[in-house]
């Protein structure tokens, strides 16, 4: 039953005669007389048979998208849009005196992923469907995703993020793949949920459990018995590494997750009766960072051991068929694991892999391209840039910066592998699902075309010197200000002015990130106020951010942040003048509320270091303007809104990449030279800070900034500051600041996600 036929129920009542027939089979009971609970999960039942009943998208060639995150959200809402039923459902619980609002809150969220990379691929596999594409996700379903955070005496503490209930979208199958760690054999099983595009067909997303896994071995907070593979392979994603049998740990959930990756997709190939020589022309593998790459020694393991090919001709059909997406500049980031931890995991996949460095070298003498490295560690980026057709980054700058710097090398070899998709996200959840008035105003101004096609969003510069216009969405800000600080207010037992300026930055607590320059300017600010220098209009500064349990010098930065809402929202000096929350467990549904309501969004990471950020888009879509280096997509926010509508600040990345070349940037000269800098970090240990902090914790942080500061925070922190400060003077004019909303607004259709997909499928994919 396709979309039409849909759509036809519902203008019969169909979709409220499915909700009283489940309301009286499952609670015996009128719609009216439910409870929140029951109404939401028996919108669950109804909304779960509709997408079933939905035309399964197919197609000659099809795109199988694995990674280790797919941060998918709440899916009510999300669903009942792209179904077309949304406004409809709404009108119904209307009817029986509720409010879909609250239904929502009813729902868990998934814990499928952390940060920007799990919620691109939820965008990308929503965008996928819309478009008509055949194609489905692939990964692990972690019962407890990374954690759940909680505040303790100012500290984060990590316990178990249950989401799993016996009702959910997630529907069991009969499908069960073994697999081998070596002599260890464990078992899958195959859990779908559907991916409804919008006004179209439905797509899966595949996600394999352990059928042994046990919940029970969890222990305080989110430890447990790291060496109990048949048991803890999909409890948690990212398991603490900071031991060896963390990173074995690894090792054994990446290879659990493609190995039921390469049988589900050779599977679907037998199905249809593929000659596998020809795999290419059917199915594309698209790896999303390098936590799936040993799906490319796995699968010629299995074409040459099972099915009878030759290693030159798997390798080839293999290389034909897997394309790259790296997300990161950071080293670091880029997985390099010890030869002997493969050899104790994947005993099996160690001569591939050994065959693989073996024809890289004897073809490129240079060693910076090699697999495996003098030391005997694999670079798991190199496999998937060699015995990959294609290699993308995921914004102009991260691209440029690939192939001049981090990856130079390969680009000589392979230039025309490498190609630029600049990320995107869905309209559908991060307007037309969170800021629903703000969709409706565009849509009055406009028309609607923008919902299927949101380059039409431009039709909003009609409008960028209209003072009603901007006054309109001045007032739709200002109603999403209003609902957050009762969401707040509620969550956080915070009171926030609703007359301030909201300040937020919301993403994965990491120094290149640098919260800790926006705490450094907190701290400015109230010494400044302190000293009698009060600014115009109350400020409240707002963080949402997880740290991983073994980045202690994260964990330092949240702790500093607790400590500065602890001293500044009791201040009877400040308090009237500044507020800061540092918002608890930081998700997607903690982001639906709080990216409608910014007013300046904060995106200051050390430029060269950022290759994308997601953020930024879902801010500057919502009317906020945009605080931010000349980073990642921030480039092409710039371009595309102009000098007026962003506030710019910083070193650029051929500055920065210089410094660190030549190591001549030093933290305690600008320490040293600026008596702001100075007193804003001197603050870090003062003895008011020390009453309500740790000193062991705020001493460690205060060390990394004088002695390390890696993401040169005191670097940019002076033109910060300046810079801020005027955007806040700036916001004064109403009329002015009305405008660069609009015009943020206006081109953020670029960054739609079905852009990114549409330049995947042409460029990469090339789906029929």
């Amino acid at each position: 039953m396709g979309i039409e036929r849909i759509r036809e129920q519902v203008f019969c009542n169909e979709v409220e005669k499915a909700l009283t027939d489940v309301a009286k089979r499952e609670y015996n009971k009128e719609p009216k007389d439910l409870t929140d609970e029951e109404t939401y999960y028996s919108l669950l039942h109804v909304v779960k048979d509709l997408s079933a009943s939905t035309k399964r998208i197919s197609g000659n060639k099809k795109i199988y998208y694995i990674s280790a995150e797919f941060l998918i959200g709440k899916l009510l809402t999300n669903n009942l849009i792209n179904l077309g039923i949304y406004d409809r459902v709404k009108e119904i619980l209307a009817g029986y005196g509720k409010k879909l609002s609250d239904i929502e809150e009813i729902e868990p969220e998934p814990s499928l992923g952390n940060g920007g990379l799990g919620r691109l691929a939820a965008c990308f596999l929503d965008s996928i469907a819309t478009l008509g594409l055949p194609g489905d996700g692939i990964g692990l379903n972690y019962h407890f995703g990374l954690f759940r955070q909680k505040f303790s005496d100012r500290l984060q503490t990590a316990v178990p993020d249950k989401w799993i209930a016996d009702r959910s979208w997630l529907n069991k199958t009969d499908i069960s793949f073994e697999v081998c760690f070596g002599k260890k054999k464990v078992r899958s099983v195959l859990y779908d949920i559907d991916v409804v595009g919008y006004e179209e067909g439905v797509n899966k997303l595949h996600l394999f459990d352990l059928e042994s896994v046990d919940e029970s071995i969890i222990k305080k907070g989110i430890t447990f018995d790291k060496t109990a593979i048949d048991k803890n392979l999909t409890l948690f994603l990212y398991p603490d590494d900071s031991d060896e049998d963390g990173n074995l740990l690894r090792i054994y959930q990446q290879y659990f997750m493609v190995s039921n990756a390469a049988q589900l997709i050779l599977r679907e190939l037998h199905e249809q009766q593929i000659d596998l020589h020809r795999m290419y022309d059917h199915a594309v593998i698209q790896i999303n960072d390098t936590h799936p790459t040993m799906v490319i020694p796995e699968l010629i393991r299995i074409l040459t051991e099972e099915k009878a090919m030759s290693m030159d001709d798997a390798i080839d059909v293999v290389s034909k068929t897997c394309a790259y997406t790296n997300h990161t500049i950071l080293a670091e980031a880029l997985e390099k694991w010890p030869l002997e931890y493969l050899e104790k995991v994947v005993p099996q996949l160690v001569p591939i892999i050994k065959e693989l460095d073996k024809r890289v070298k004897a073809k490129y003498k240079d060693k910076k391209v090699q697999i495996i490295d003098k030391d005997k560690r694999v670079h798991m980026a190199h496999i998937d840039i060699h015995y990959g057709f294609s290699v993308n980054g995921v914004a102009a700058l991260h691209t440029q910066i690939l192939k001049d710097t981090e990856l130079n090398h390969f680009y000589k070899i392979y230039p025309e592998k490498f190609n630029n998709k600049t990320n995107g996200i869905t309209f559908r959840r991060w307007l037309m699902g969170c800021n629903p008035a703000l969709a409706g105003l565009i849509t009055d101004l406009t028309g609607d075309s923008w919902k299927k096609d949101a380059s039409k969003l431009t039709a909003l510069m009609e409008f960028k010197d209209d003072a009603d216009a901007a006054a309109k969405i001045m007032a739709v800000k200002q109603r999403k200000k209003d609902e957050l600080c009762a969401y707040i207010k509620e969550h956080e037992g915070v009171e926030l002015d609703r007359e301030s300026i909201f300040d937020i930055q919301i993403k994965r607590m990491h120094e290149y990130k640098r919260q800790q320059m926006n705490a450094l300017y907190i701290i400015h600010k109230y010494l400044e106020i302190k000293a009698g220098q009060k600014p115009v209009r109350p400020m409240t500064f707002i963080f949402g951010a997880k740290a991983a349990p073994a980045y202690v010098i994260a964990q330092d930065v949240i702790h500093l942040l607790l400590c500065l809402q602890e001293l500044i929202n009791n201040d009877p000096d400040v308090k009237d003048h500044m507020k800061v929350v540092m918002v608890e467990n930081y998700n997607v549904t903690y982001a639906e509320h709080l990216i409608p309501a910014c007013d300046i969004s904060e995106q200051i990471s050390l430029a060269s270091k950022e290759a994308s950020g997601t953020g930024n888009m879902k801010f500057m879509l919502n009317g906020a303007v945009t605080l931010g280096t000349m980073d990642g997509a921030n480039v092409e926010i710039h371009d595309l809104v102009g000098d007026d509508n962003i506030y710019v600040f910083g070193k650029d990345s051929d500055t920065v990449i210089k410094l660190y070349e030549k190591s001549a940037y030093v933290s305690k000269d600008y320490y040293k030279k600026s008596k702001v800098i100075k007193e804003a970090v001197d603050f870090i240990t003062d003895k008011k800070m020390l009453a309500i902090g740790h000193k062991e914790n705020l001493k460690r942080l205060q060390d990394e900034l004088l002695n390390k500061d890696w993401f040169m925070t005191l670097l940019d922190l002076e033109e910060y500051i300046s810079v801020k400060d005027k955007a806040f003077t700036d916001y004064e004019d109403r009329r002015s600041w009305g405008k660069k909303m609009l015009v943020n607004i206006a081109q953020a259709g670029f960054f739609s996600s079905d852009r990114t997909i549409e330049e995947y499928n042409r460029d990469i994919w090339k789906l029929s």
